[in-house]
Parts: structure tokens; sequence; C-alpha cells
């Protein structure tokens, strides 16, 4: 009860930036408790935290609209529906625009997640006045939490939209409406805070609070920093410096910010990361087990033998993680029965799956090419219809999910192989590729369960820093397949561009088996499958060179194109192949890799935001 009369008592300041702000400054508060109360007792002032978080359910927030959207689309991942015309299809295809339907809402994520920052604002104000979080474990660890997830919202911020407006204090009548600042100042004071709060966060499983996924530990904030390092001292999109909101085309360029650069940074980062590896804290699951615990919702402890650091603090009726992800179910009764026709709106490119190698464990749970039907049985689902094995109804044992418009699964932020391989990157650029071979050598073992050997051998042959960056970044493309994460480190790497078009050229190759697919699997095209025991085997993806015998059910031509239920070639896998990553010009690529600020933002900001990237002129 406390901690719902402490979210109604600062509502009304919190929804400033999301609401009538006049409005909003002249409605007196209802709330019975004032600031020097709430902020000086450690159980009032926690009930704020939640504040905080909770915006991340709204329904057009992280819950409905970005996590749906944002990671969309990379050389690793798609939206699985092309239509050029369609207002989803032009989130992931690169030509968004600022009246987009699916976006452009009073309520969307970037007004809520404005909101979430003014109530972490509100706190870290708070509990410095009153809280005395210098001589209270308590009051520093919520202190620190609220700079952490406020960090957390910058972050995200950042990622989608560049450069956009800087509020770090509570809003007063003269700062309602502010322009977008560069998004140096924000990286510059998020690290800053995270400095600040990592020394009064516990590592996981070190206390109840931080033995839980949805609270705030020093490991998850140290992989932040280095998430938001990495990113900071990357290349993106930048308007000229002094030029942010002025309606700037920009160009892709590293920060000109002296304390942006690597060698200010990376060391600080890899300092974190070591901690967190050495205090023994955490660790890798085995991989497949590790992904059926996410959709069994039992993804919420953090401590050793656990790989999670922190999740979207979903309640157990929230969120459209497996909705929207999971393995495509028509049908089933794993998904809501006849009436329902759930996840499988992205997945892994149709090429994903051939390029991992057939020892690694993370193919088959990664890449899947069936999905449930009526019958709750498995069946071919063509070859450009992949899923991410990662996520799956059938896996939702102890919440079964009912076919509504939330499963409850709390989408996972940060695992400790994501710290791992951050950890590699970062002490490769250092020039400490030992250090940085032994890291990578940890996941890749992981991955290559009962062939150990072969992934040690591989990380042994890597000679050199710049086969070392070679690896990572094939490494984190088949760790993270269907995390989201992918666009970012494109981005970041100067490489969307490139591996954009290399997987359109590969998508090329697959579909008339050509370059590395020719001959792929000797049957002209064909494959063969077989249902038993609710369990689909295909025969044709492994280079066979001979027909199975026995009980095989034929596919022809299932490489070369793409039928409709008479079997005739609808000219679909073309469109897919050529516009299904991205359907503006390659090189108007760069200037939509981040999303516009929306017409319902720039109209109530009177006139203060202005998008750039050529926004301003759509």
């Amino acid at each position: 009860m406390k901690k719902i009369l402490i979210y109604s008592a600062i509502a009304a300041i919190a929804a400033l930036f999301a609401c009538s702000c006049d409005k909003a400054l002249n409605s007196e508060s209802q709330s019975s408790f004032d600031a020097a109360t709430i902020y000086s007792n450690a159980d009032l002032a926690e009930g704020v935290i939640f504040g905080i978080t909770e915006v991340m359910a709204e329904t057009n927030c992280y819950r409905g609209r970005y996590l749906p959207w944002i990671g969309l689309n990379s050389d690793i991942e798609w939206y699985n529906s092309y239509e050029s015309t369609n207002s989803k299809f032009q989130i992931a295809g690169y030509t968004l625009k600022p009246n987009n339907d699916q976006l452009n809402l009073s309520n969307g994520p970037f007004p809520m997640m404005y909101m979430g920052i003014e109530r972490a604002n509100l706190a870290i104000e708070g509990i410095r006045q009153y809280g005395d979080p210098a001589n209270s474990a308590d009051m520093a660890y919520i202190l620190a939490e609220a700079l952490t997830l406020r960090a957390l919202l910058y972050y995200d911020l950042t990622r989608a939209w560049g450069d956009v407006p800087a509020r770090f204090d509570p809003i007063t009548s003269e700062t309602i409406y502010v322009a977008k600042s560069s998004r140096d100042v924000i990286y510059k004071q998020i690290l800053a805070d995270l400095e600040e709060a990592i020394p009064n966060l516990p590592y996981p499983g070190a206390t109840a609070k931080t033995s839980r996924t949805d609270r705030v530990n020093k490991t998850f904030a140290a992989g932040l920093y280095a998430r938001i390092a990495l990113m900071a001292s990357g290349y993106a999109i930048r308007p000229a410096d002094g030029a942010v909101g002025t309606g700037d085309l920009g160009e892709v360029r590293l920060s000109s910010d002296p304390d942006l650069q690597k060698n200010v940074l990376y060391p600080k980062a890899l300092g974190y990361l070591v901690d967190a590896i050495e205090s023994g804290t955490s660790a890798l699951e085995d991989f497949e087990t590790y992904w059926k615990n996410q959709s069994n919702l039992s993804n919420l402890v953090a401590g050793p033998a656990n790989e999670t650091l922190y999740v979207i603090p979903f309640s157990a009726g929230r969120g459209r993680w497996n909705y929207t992800f999971a393995v495509r179910s028509e049908g089933s009764g794993y998904a809501g029965g006849l009436t329902v026709n759930r996840g499988g709106d992205a997945g892994p490119l149709p090429t994903m799956w051939f390029n991992y190698d057939p020892d690694d464990v993370r193919r088959d749970v990664t890449c899947v090419n069936w999905r449930w039907n009526s019958d709750d049985e498995q069946e071919l689902a063509g070859i450009h219809k992949w899923y991410f094995g990662k996520y799956r109804f059938e896996w939702m044992q102890s919440a079964p999910y009912k076919g509504g418009n939330d499963d409850g699964v709390k989408p996972v932020v940060l695992r400790y192989a994501d710290v791992l391989l951050m950890a590699a990157e970062i002490a490769n650029e250092l020039g400490k590729l030992d250090d940085a071979k032994d890291y990578l050598d940890l996941v890749r073992r992981r991955a290559f369960k009962g062939h150990e050997d072969k992934a040690d051998a591989y990380v042994a042959a890597i000679a050199d820093k710049e086969a070392m960056f070679d690896a990572i970044v094939d490494e984190r493309a088949f760790e993270f397949c269907g995390e989201m994460t992918r666009k970012f480190d494109l981005i970041r790497w100067n490489l969307l561009e490139d591996k954009m078009l290399d997987a359109i050229d590969d998508m090329k190759d697959l579909r008339d088996l050509t370059g590395k697919y020719a001959g792929v699997n000797g049957l002209n095209g064909d494959v063969y499958y077989q249902v038993n025991d609710s369990r689909i085997t295909v025969y044709g993806f492994n280079g066979e060179t001979t027909a199975p015998t026995g009980p095989w059910e034929k596919k022809g031509g299932y490489f070369t194109k793409v039928v409709d239920s008479q079997g005739k070639d609808t000219g679909l896998y073309n469109d897919l192949v050529e516009h299904g990553l991205f359907d503006c010009d390659v090189d108007d690529l760069q200037y939509h890799m981040f999303w516009p600020i929306f017409n319902d933002t720039m109209s109530n900001s009177q006139g203060h935001i202005k998008n750039d990237y050529g926004y301003d002129s759509i």
C-alpha cells in the first residue's frame, strides 16, 4: 500500500513531460506525503524505484512499441513480413517517418521514457537532500539504483533517437520546454552517474535485492557502463558540432569530445568488467537450458551459477516478448488455441542457420525453420520464414500462455555472456590479446559443448588484434541473434551498410544456390522432413548428397521459391531478398539508423525540438 501511495504522490509531477505541462504545474498534488517524509525513509524511498520501472510496462512504451521494434533490422535479424507500405515494416525497413502510426503517439516510448527519467530525477534529488546516503547503506543502494535506471533509460533513448533533450533535474516552470542536446552531454553524465553508483551496488546474489534480476546489481551496472562506453566512443551519424537540433543532415563519425575517446573510456570500462568477472558472482549456464528458463519465467534469480544480470521488470501478466518473437504458433494449444496466431513477427535471416558451425549448440536453439499448427504439430515454415528458437510458447510451463495480449516473459537486458564478450573486445583494443582470448574462449567453449577442443583451437589460432576483432564481430552475431543488440553493434563499428549489403548478397546466393551455397545439399534445393513425437527432423540442410530412405515427406524447390497455397511461385522471395532488410536507397541507410522524433512530441515541444538526419524534410 505504501508503494501505491508513493506512486500516486509523484505521478502528477512525473507526468509533466508526457501531458499538458501548464495544466500539470497548476494542479495541486493530492499526496499526503511530502518529499522530506518520503526520501528520509528507506521503505518509502524504495517505492519510488518501482515508479521509475513502471513506465516500461506502459502499453506503448517498452511493452508494445520500443522492444518489438528497436533492434530491427540487422544483418542477422529481420521483420518477417515485407510490405513496403506497411507502417510496421517501415520501422524495421529504415523508411520510418515522423508521422508513423505505430510510434507517433502521445503515450509512445519517447514521452513515457522521459516520465521515467523525471521520476528518477525526483528520487535522486530527494535522496541526496533527505536520505543521507553517505551514512545509510539502504539509501546508498536506492540512490545507486535510481542513477543506474536513469542511465538505462538514457541509453535506450540515445540508441533509438541519437540526440535527445538532456534532463537531469526535476522539471520546473522554467524548464518545461527544452531543445535537444548533444548526446555527448548525456553520455558523460550517465557514465559519471554509473561511476558513482557502482561502488554502492552489491554483486549479484550478495543481498536479497541483488539476488533478483529485476533489481539492479554491481555487475549489471558495470556492463551498462561498458555498453555506454562502447557506444559513446564508437561511430554513429552525428550532426556537426554545435548543430544539433538545427535540421543538420549529419555524417557518420566519431565523437570529437576528448572525454569520450577510447583511450579514456576503455580502461575504466575494462576495470569494471574484470572486477565483475573475477568476483565469481555470475556464470554461464547450459545454453538451451538457459533459454528454456527464460520462457518458463525462471529468470529472476541472480548470483553465482546464474547468467542473467537484469531483466525488464514486467509483472507476471505484462509484456509482449514471446507474443512478438517466439516461434510462430498458428492455432496451437501452446499459444491460446485455434483462433490465436502468435509469435514470429521477426526472425533470423534465412542464411543465419547455415553460417553456424554444425557443432555449435547455439544454431538449433537460435534458428528454427518450423512453426506450430492447429494440430499441435510442427510443420516447415518455408526457407524465407525462420523463427527465434530461444523463445518458445511450449517452454512456458510455469505460466502457460493463454493467447492474450501479454505473456509475462521478462526480456533479458544483459547477461553474463555479454560481459565476457565486451571484456574481450575492450581488452583487444587495449592491446591485451591474451586476455581477450581468455574471455572469448569461455563463451566459445559453452557454445561447443562436447567439442570444447574445437573452441580452444579456434581461439588459439587468432593471431593479432585485427583477427580478434573479426572473431568478436562474428561471435556476437552467433551469441546474441534474436536479442536485438546487433544493429547497435554494427552502428558503433561503422559496419551497418557493409554488413547489410553482404547479407543481401548472401541471401541471393542461398536463393539461387550459388556461391557458398552451390550444391549446399546436393538435392537441387529439395528438403525432406518427418515429425515424430512432436519433433520435426529436416534432411537437406547439412550437405546431404542422397535422398533419405524411409517415411520422409519431400518439399521440392525449398530453397529457390516461395509458393502460395496452390503451389504457385509468388515472386515474394525476390522482393524479400531485394528489399526485406531495408527499403531505402543504400546511400540513405546511414541517415535512417536512428528513429525520427515523432510529430506529436515535436508539436508538444512548442517548437523547441527539431529533427536532424534529413527527417525534418519528410
